[in-house]
C-alpha cells in the first residue's frame, strides 16, 4: 500500500486530492499558501484537512519504517513465514503490530524462559491441548535435573502457558475491546495525603467509564497521580475480561483444563492486563491532551483575531497598589514616548497628583485611548481614570487582558527592544500595544502564558507547541500584514518566510525605507522566487501604487485582475470595494486550466473588501461600579462581563470579581450545546447573572440564558 491509497482510506477523500496535497507539500508549499491559492489541485481542502493528509503522511511512514524493522529482525532470526510477512505487511495499527513481533522480540529473563531451560516447553505443550485428564501424569516424566518435583514441573509449564497466551494476537485482540467497552478509570487517595490533596477531593474515591471520561476530569487526575497523591488504575470487571479469554483458551473441564484456567489468570494478572492497561492509559492521555490542545488552540486563535484598536497614541497603565501604578505613552507605531508612575491607591493614595499627570500626559502626547491592565488593582484603576481624572477632551478608556505581559517583559524580545528600560516599563507597554493589535503584541509570547489554556502544563508540550505554532501561522495569514509595519516576530509566521527571511526584511526595510511593491521583496537578501510565491499574497503594502498590493490577491492572478477591469472599462483602482459591480460579474470566461472558479470567486471576493481588517474593531467595556472582589457579589444580580477562557465544560467570565466566574456548558443557553464556542466567543461582553458565590472556595457560578430570560 502507498501513501495515497492509505491517506485516502483514513480521510476519504478522493485519490486526486491526496496526491496533489501531497506533491504540493513535497515541492515546499505551505499549509496556508496551498489553502488559499491552490484550491484547484486540491479541490478546495481547508488547512484542517491538509494538516490531517500531513500527518497521516507521517504516521504512514512512521508504521512502515517500523514495519521494516520488524520484518529484518524476524528474518534474521529464521522465523519469518510467508503467512507471517503477508500479516505485518497488511497491518496498520502500531499496537497490532507489536503484538504481531510480539513472541520474536527478544526477551530479557522471564519466568517463562528459566521454564524453558528446565526443559518443560513439551509439557506445556501436552497440557495447552487438553486431551489428557491426568497432568500430574504427564508431569512426572519432567521431574529430573533442576526440576525437584512434580508440582515445579506444574508450575513450569503454567509459566509457559501464561507467556504463549500474553502473544496471542486474539486474546489480546478479545481483551482490548473488553477494555474498550467497559473499562472503567478508578482513582483513590493515597494515605496520608488527605491535606496535601484537598483540591483533587473529587477524586479520593473516583471510578468513571474511561470511554465517557471527559477531557479535563482526565488530565486533572493524570496530574494528581503524578504528584503522587492519587493512586489511578484502569481496568474492566475482571470476571468479564477472564470470561472472555476463557472462550479462546479454555476447551475441557478435565484437570488439564484446569492447569490452562490457573495460566490464564496468572497470564491476565502478571501480564496481559499490565500491558493492555498501558496501552490504555496511553491512549486515553493522548486523547484528553489532543481535545486539551484543541481547546487551547482554538481560544487563542479567537484572542489572536481580537479586533484592533488600530494604530492610535496610547496611554498604558500597569496598575498595582504598593509600587504605583506604571504609565507609558506610546505612538502609532508603538515606540516608546514617555513613562513614569502614579500612586493612586493605598498606602500612597496621592489621588489629585496621578489625576492631573495623567491629564497632563493625555494632552501632551496627544493620547486617543487609554489601556488599563485588568491583573491586580485594574479594577481600582479603571474607576480612578473614569471619575477622577479630568481630560480636555473625550479620551477612551479600555481594559485590557494582561495575561503574559510580566513574560513578555522579561523575555529577550522585550530586552532587545527596550535594553534601557526595566520590566515594569516593558510590561505596561506590552498592555498599550495589546490595545492598538493583539495579534501583533501576542505573538511574542509564548501562548502557554496567555491564560486561555486548559491544562496546558499536563499535555504533550511538543503536540501542543506544534499546534499553537499552527494556529499563530493560521491567523497571520488570514489576517495578512502591512508589509512596512509588522515586526519580525510577527513576519516569521508568514508562509513561506521564517526568521532569518524576516530578520532579512525588517533589515532591507530600515536601509531601503518602505516597500513601495510587493515585487520589490525578491530585492531582500536569500528571498528567492520560491518564497516570494509562498509569501506575497499575505502581506500588504496599503500605499503601493498598485492597489492589488494592498489585497490578498496574489501577483500570479494580477492579469486576471487587469482583464476583468478591462472587460468592465473600467480602472483597476475603480474596482475596488464596488461589490455591486462585481456582484453579478460572470467569472466563467475567465477560467482555464490554471485557475478553476474557486480561485476567482476569491479573487472576487477580495476585490469587493479590499483593505478591510476581517477582526472588527475594538469596543468599549466597563465593569459594574460596585463590583471590585468576590464578596461584592450576590446571588441574582445580571453583570456585564467578557468571556476570559473557554473549555470543554463551560466558559469563565471575568465580572470584575478578580476571581472569574464559570458558565457551565449547561447554563448557557436553553438548548444542549455540544461546545461551549457555539455561544460564547473568547473576549466577548456578555451579561450573566450570579447564580452562587463560594467565597472560601473562591468559586463563583454564573449564568447566560438566566440573564437573558
Amino acid at each position: 500500500m502507498n501513501y495515497n491509497t492509505f491517506i485516502v482510506q483514513k480521510l476519504s477523500l478522493t485519490e486526486k486530492q491526496v496526491a496533489n496535497t501531497l506533491a504540493l507539500l513535497s515541492e515546499g508549499a505551505t499549509i496556508p499558501f496551498i489553502a488559499r491559492y491552490r484550491k484547484e489541485r486540491t479541490g478546495s481542502l481547508d488547512e484542517v484537512q491538509i494538516q490531517e493528509i500531513k500527518e497521516q503522511q507521517a504516521y504512514f511512514e512512521k508504521v512502515a519504517a517500523r514495519k521494516a524493522s520488524i520484518l529484518e529482525s524476524i528474518k534474521e532470526q529464521g522465523k519469518l513465514s510467508a503467512e507471517l510477512e503477508a500479516q505485518i505487511e497488511a497491518c496498520w495499527d502500531l499496537n497490532e503490530l507489536e503484538d504481531l513481533y510480539l513472541p520474536y522480540k527478544q526477551k530479557r529473563k522471564t519466568r517463562a524462559s528459566v521454564a524453558r531451560e528446565k526443559g518443560l516447553e513439551p509439557l506445556a505443550g501436552m497440557i495447552m491441548k487438553q486431551d489428557a485428564r491426568d497432568p500430574e501424569s504427564l508431569a512426572l516424566s519432567f521431574v529430573k535435573g533442576e526440576v525437584q518435583d512434580v508440582e515445579e514441573a506444574l508450575a513450569g509449564a503454567r509459566d509457559i502457558m501464561a507467556e504463549w497466551m500474553n502473544e496471542r494476537l486474539s486474546a489480546r485482540n478479545s481483551l482490548r475491546r473488553i477494555f474498550e467497552r467497559e473499562a472503567q478509570i478508578q482513582a483513590k487517595l493515597i494515605k496520608g495525603k488527605e491535606e496535601e490533596a484537598e483540591k483533587y477531593r473529587d477524586y479520593f474515591d473516583f471510578s468513571e467509564a474511561l470511554r465517557r471520561i471527559p477531557a479535563h476530569r482526565l488530565l486533572a487526575i493524570r496530574r494528581a497521580e503524578g504528584e503522587k497523591l492519587l493512586r489511578v488504575g484502569i481496568a474492566p470487571e475482571e470476571d468479564r475480561a477472564l470470561d472472555s479469554l476463557a472462550r479462546i483458551f479454555v476447551k475441557g473441564r478435565n484437570a488439564c483444563s484446569e492447569q490452562v484456567e490457573l495460566a490464564l489468570k496468572d497470564s491476565y494478572k502478571r501480564l496481559m492486563k499490565p500491558s493492555i492497561e498501558t496501552e490504555f492509559a496511553q491512549a486515553s492521555k493522548l486523547k484528553a491532551d489532543t481535545e486539551a490542545i484543541a481547546v487551547f488552540a482554538e481560544n487563542l486563535r479567537q484572542l489572536l483575531l481580537s479586533p484592533p484598536l488600530g494604530p492610535k497614541r496610547i496611554l498604558a497603565i500597569d496598575p498595582g497598589f504598593r509600587t504605583g501604578c506604571k504609565v507609558v505613552c506610546i505612538d502609532e507605531q508603538g515606540s516608546l514616548l514617555h513613562n513614569d508612575t502614579i500612586y493612586p491607591h493605598p498606602p500612597q493614595r496621592d489621588i489629585a497628583k496621578a489625576a492631573a499627570k495623567i491629564a497632563h500626559l493625555a494632552e501632551a502626547y496627544k493620547i486617543d485611548a487609554i489601556a488599563i491592565g485588568n491583573g491586580t488593582a485594574g479594577r481600582e484603576t479603571e474607576e480612578f481614570v473614569s471619575k477622577k481624572v479630568r481630560f480636555k477632551y473625550p479620551v477612551q478608556a479600555f481594559v485590557v487582558n494582561e495575561a503574559g505581559a510580566s513574560i513578555y517583559s522579561a523575555s529577550s524580545i522585550a530586552r532587545a527592544e527596550f535594553p534601557n528600560y526595566d520590566v515594569t516599563v516593558r510590561g505596561a507597554v506590552s498592555i498599550g500595544r495589546r490595545l492598538m493589535d493583539p495579534l501583533a503584541e501576542l505573538v511574542k509570547i509564548d501562548p502557554k502564558s496567555i491564560g486561555v489554556g486548559q491544562y496546558q502544563h499536563d499535555v504533550d508540550q511538543n503536540q501542543l507547541k506544534a499546534a499553537l505554532d499552527r494556529v499563530v501561522e493560521q491567523v497571520v495569514n488570514a489576517v495578512g500584514l502591512n508589509l512596512n509595519t509588522a515586526s519580525k516576530h510577527l513576519l516569521e509566521y508568514v508562509s513561506g518566510l521564517g526568521p532569518k527571511l524576516a530578520e532579512n526584511i525588517v533589515v532591507y526595510r530600515e536601509e531601503h525605507g518602505a516597500f513601495k511593491s510587493r515585487a520589490a521583496l525578491l530585492k531582500v537578501p536569500k528571498l528567492g522566487p520560491k518564497a516570494y510565491e509562498q509569501a506575497a499574497g499575505f502581506l500588504r503594502i496599503p500605499e503601493a501604487e498598485n492597489p492589488l498590493d494592498n489585497s490578498g490577491v496574489h501577483p500570479e492572478s494580477y492579469a486576471i485582475v487587469k482583464q476583468i477591469a478591462k472587460d468592465l472599462k473600467k480602472p483597476i483602482p475603480d474596482l475596488i470595494g464596488q461589490k455591486e459591480l462585481l456582484k453579478d460579474l460572470d467569472l466563467k470566461p475567465y477560467c482555464s486550466e490554471e485557475v478553476g472558479l474557486p480561485t476567482l470567486e476569491d479573487i472576487k471576493s477580495e476585490l469587493s473588501k479590499v483593505g478591510r481588517d476581517p477582526r472588527g474593531a475594538a469596543k468599549v467595556f466597563q465593569f459594574d461600579p460596585r463590583i471590585r472582589s468576590i464578596t461584592d457579589l450576590q446571588e441574582g444580580m445580571i453583570l456585564p462581563g467578557i468571556v476570559s477562557n473557554i473549555t470543554n465544560f463551560g466558559a469563565f467570565v471575568d465580572v470584575g470579581a478578580k476571581q472569574d466566574g464559570l458558565v457551565h456548558v449547561s447554563e448557557l443557553a436553553d438548548r444542549f450545546i455540544r461546545d461551549p464556542n457555539e455561544v460564547v466567543r473568547l473576549q466577548e461582553q456578555v451579561q450573566v447573572k450570579v447564580i452562587s458565590v463560594d467565597v472560601p472556595r473562591k468559586r463563583v457560578q454564573l449564568s447566560l440564558k438566566q440573564a437573558q430570560s
